[in-house]
Parts: structure tokens; sequence; C-alpha cells
């Protein structure tokens, strides 16, 4: 057990319900602090008595070795020895399932991704994917029975913007590979011509209606290049190494969205305003809602209506987790607000997983002014610029093992930088300092995977699982246990909160303890008892590298 959960659990024995540790700047003071101030009005004595009767009724254990008061401070003393004993045997023997949370009951879908048809797919994407990825991975990972969904956007203005300029300027010309990529440029070409010629405004307006009541030329063609994206997303996706079990599609949402506006009517939710549905939501201080137009077209939040109903009717979940762009929060505050109006029961199990955008250094991206860095440029932009990093390292690698490096550094990069910053943070994407592998990287912690397995390789030996832990007597050795022992309470943090960043964070702090501890400690030079210990020591390391990077959706290569 960690220390920490060790010692709440000894506090929570006595009672004491409002507990906060805090970890002391001198460690002559103790490893861990109960401050006693909180604790008067539940026990109505003065902090420093509080913190004497404590003292003597708390016993100590194998891991807490020591407990002492201070004035009103109760300090804890842990053996760190044993405590590393016993964390790394249990690293050691637990491997992959270290940290794994028993199967809970709560079923969650969490949606994500949501791209567009007929638009191309851009590192903005890249960061909704990242997060809705790694949030799966790590609820699952927690325990909870996850259904990955994906939402395509196929229907629209943009897609009627597309194939108008698609069969009135471009129909001949489209390439064999990329269609996806290539409508997404069309779109952009349409936004612009648009632009300059207002008057063709009516001809894509008579197109999107002729769509929207299933002309059968029209519908014909919307579903080849409708294929067309869905292809470039399927690729991607690979690439990425990203699932879903579930898929929703816009356009089959209109007519059910539109059957529950009309109960919203019923139920005298809603009301007409100039011949459009409107539900008022100003008392609520969140605008007033518009849920259908005036000419019966429905809207997202028409769509997400009949979205909501079927992922509880028909996944039976009780939870349901958006990962969707901050632009979009009053949009997400209207509907469960307005889904728990309706008597929508689970409304209050929908969340929103909000994040900012991702910024390029000229700026904000825009799929409309086709100022946009499509996915597969950076990835091809990325693995150039690793092709001589790569090959100045490894000169004698054959060139399907340096491909294979590039590959996978390329993505934990991409992924990374995406992951490494809380969600409600804008990101400023820099290729070069997301391949640094010296920084705060995917390559950085990759890398100190890779380091360990090297000094397996030159090892060559069978690792003694007889280790003595009291040989681990030096401050990066300790740090290094310290920092391995708080995994299981970062995971939890993560899957409670949404938030995979603090797993990227972590690593990055074990990445770091393990290269101070291995610049100061030798290991394969050392004796053999220490040899041994110390063997195991970063045996344990590298396999939580490795759970940590795949519960973020990166390898963890063996050789870079």
């Amino acid at each position: 057990m960690d220390p920490k959960q060790e010692i709440l659990k000894l506090l929570k024995k006595q009672g004491i319900k409002d507990i906060e540790l805090t970890v002391p700047k001198d460690t002559i003071h103790g490893d861990y602090a109960l401050p006693c101030f909180k604790l008067t009005k539940q026990f109505k004595l003065d902090p420093v008595l509080i913190a004497k009767t404590l003292a003597k009724k708390i016993k100590k254990t194998k891991i807490i070795k020591d407990i002492q008061e201070a004035g009103p401070y109760l300090n804890f003393f842990i053996n760190k020895q044993r405590f590393a004993d016993s964390l790394i045997k249990q690293i050691l023997k637990e491997k992959d399932d270290f940290g794994k949370k028993k199967a809970k009951k709560e079923k969650v879908m969490v949606e994500y991704s949501q791209p567009n048809t007929h638009k191309g797919f851009h590192i903005g994407h890249l960061r909704n994917v990242s997060l809705g990825d790694s949030l799966v991975r790590i609820m699952r990972f927690n325990g909870f029975p996850v259904v990955a969904a994906n939402y395509i956007n196929d229907t629209g203005a943009h897609v009627a913007k597309c194939i108008w300029y698609y069969l009135k300027y471009t129909k001949s010309s489209e390439p064999k590979e990329n269609r996806g990529e290539w409508l997404g440029k069309l779109y952009a070409d349409s936004v612009n011509k648009l632009a300059q010629n207002p008057e063709l405004k009516d001809e894509v307006d008579e197109m999107h209606r002729k769509i929207e009541s299933g002309d059968p030329e029209l519908i014909k063609i919307w579903k080849e290049t409708r294929q067309w994206s869905l292809d470039d997303f399927n690729q991607i996706y690979k690439i990425l190494d990203v699932k879903f079990d579930e898929w929703f599609y816009d356009n089959e949402l209109t007519e059910p969205g539109k059957k529950f506006v009309k109960e919203l009517l019923s139920k005298k939710i809603a009301k007409k305003s100039e011949g459009a549905v409107i539900v008022d939501l100003e008392k609520h201080k969140l605008d007033i809602a518009l849920v259908l137009k005036s000419d019966s077209s429905a809207l997202y939040l028409t769509k997400d209506f009949a979205l909501a109903e079927r992922k509880f009717k028909d996944f039976k979940i009780e939870r349901s987790i958006y990962v969707v762009a901050a632009e979009q929060r009053l949009h997400f505050k209207q509907l469960f607000k307005i889904l728990e109006l309706y008597g929508f029961k689970q409304a209050e199990k929908c969340f929103h997983l909000s994040y900012e955008l991702v910024m390029l250094k000229e700026g904000k991206m825009s799929s409309r002014a086709g100022n946009i860095v499509l996915f597969s440029e950076l990835l091809n932009q990325m693995k150039e610029k690793l092709k001589h990093e790569v090959s100045s390292r490894h000169k004698d690698w054959k060139e399907k093992q340096k491909q294979t490096a590039i590959d996978k550094i390329a993505i934990a990069a991409m992924k990374f930088i995406m992951l490494n910053h809380e969600n409600n943070k804008v990101i400023t994407f820099d290729p070069e300092k997301a391949l640094d592998f010296e920084g705060e990287t995917g390559p950085y912690i990759q890398y100190a995977h890779a380091r360990i397995c090297s000094i397996m390789k030159k090892y060559e030996g069978e690792v003694s699982k007889k280790f003595n832990a009291d040989l681990l007597d030096s401050k990066e050795e300790e740090k290094l246990v310290t920092v391995l022992s708080n995994f299981e309470n970062t995971l939890d943090e993560a899957a409670n909160s949404y938030k995979p960043h603090l797993i990227a964070r972590y690593l990055l702090d074990l990445a770091q303890a393990f290269n101070e501890f291995y610049h100061v400690c030798p290991i394969l030079q050392a004796s053999e008892d220490v040899k041994q210990t110390r063997l195991n020591l970063v045996l344990a390391v590298k396999q939580v590298l490795k759970t940590g990077l795949n519960l973020l959706g990166i390898e963890a290569p063996e050789e870079m």
C-alpha cells in the first residue's frame, strides 16, 4: 500500500473526518504531516493537544516506522527501504496490471473525435482524439466499462458548399489518394469563391435544400464523397492506434431530433418564435436556445437531443462524457439544462470535457480560411525532422529499423504535446520543441524507457528476484521510489477528474527521477548485491513508464 494511503487509513480509524496531509520541506520533520488546526472543532481541543493525543493512540506499522508530534503537527516517518521492497516486488509481480483497478459496474460512454466529413483532419482534431483516446484508456484501466464513441458530422452547410464547388469546378480532377483531404481544400475554396461572388449563395442554398430533401442524384454524390472522408479518417485512426466501439452519424439523428423538439413543444418547454422553435433559458442565465430553424432545418442541438436519448437507452450507459472544444460550452450547458427540464433523469450524468484551441505560431487556424496544418502534413514534417536525429545516433541501423523508430517517436511527440497541457489551456504547437529529446516531451520519456532496455541487454543475465532494498539509500534512489509510489494515486485522480495531463506530468517526473538516478548511481559496474537491487529498481521504472505511455496511447520503444 502507498504510505500516504496507509496513513489516511490509520487516521480514519481514529474517526478523523477532515484529513489534509502535507509534505514537510525538511525531512527531519517526517515524510508526511497532519496539521491539526482544522480538527479543533471535531475534538474540541487545542491543536497541540490533538497532535499529542493522536501520537499516543496511533500504532506504528511495517511501513510507518515512527509517529511524532511537533507542536500542532503530527509527523509520520516512512520506512523507505521496507516500503521500497514491498513496492518493487508488487510492480514486478503484477507487471502490466500494476495500478489496475477491479471492474466497476458503472458503464461510461466517451464520445470524441467528431470530425466533419468534407473537411480536412488537422492538428486541432489531433488534440481531441488524443484527449478522448487517453481518457478511454485511463478509465478502462481504472475498472470502468467504457464505450468509445465517435460522432461524424456528415451533413450541414459545409457539405453543401463542398459538393457544390466539386460539381461546378472540379469534378473531373479528383485525386486517387487522400481524397478526403482534397475535399477539405475544396471546402476552403468554396468559402473563398462565395466571399468573392455573393450572388452564388443561392445556388449553394438550393443544393443544401435538395440534399436534405433526399435528391437521388445528389445523395449518390454525397455518399461517395462522404466515404472519401471516412476512408481518410480511418487511415488516421489506424496510424494513431485509436479504436471506436460505436459510430454515430449526424444524418441519422435529424428526424429523431425533430420528434424530440415536438415533445418539447407539447410539454411547453419550447415555443414558436418567428417560425422557429426556441427554449427560453434566460432565467437559468443560458440565453435563448434555438432548437429548430424557421425553415424546419435541424441544428446540432436538435440532433444532440436524439443522441442523448439513444446513448442511455440503447447502450444502457450510466455516464456520458462529451469531448468537445471549449467554444461549445454554452451549447452543452443549454443541452443539459433542456434535457433536465424535459425530465431526462440522466441529464446530471452528462459531462462536457472541454478543451482549448491548438494555435500555430502564426495564430489561430481556420478550415474556412484554409490556413490549417493537416494531420498528414504535420506527420510527414515530424518524420522528416527525425530522419537526421535517428540516423546520426544509429549509423549501424538498417533503414527499416530507423523507420520504425521514426514512426513511433513522431506519433509520441504529436500526442504528448496535446496531452501535456491541462485541457483548459491553449496550446501553441511547435514541432521543434515537441521533438526535443531533452525537453518535456514524449520522446524524452520514450528515451528513458529505451535506455533501461539497453541496460538490460548489456546485462545479459537473469535478474535475481532477491534484492536488498536497504541498499537503496541514496537520495536519488529514494526519490525514484517515491515517484514510483505516486503512480496509483495519479491514476485515480486522472480518472476521477478526466485529466490525462496528470499522467503525462507524472511520466515526466518519473523519467527525470530515473535520469538523475542513472547519472549518479552506477548499475552494471556496482557490486553484485547493489547491482541486483538497482536492476530490480529500474525494471520497476521500465514497467511503470510502459504502462503510463500506453495510457496516453504512446508506444514504449525498446530502442531509439
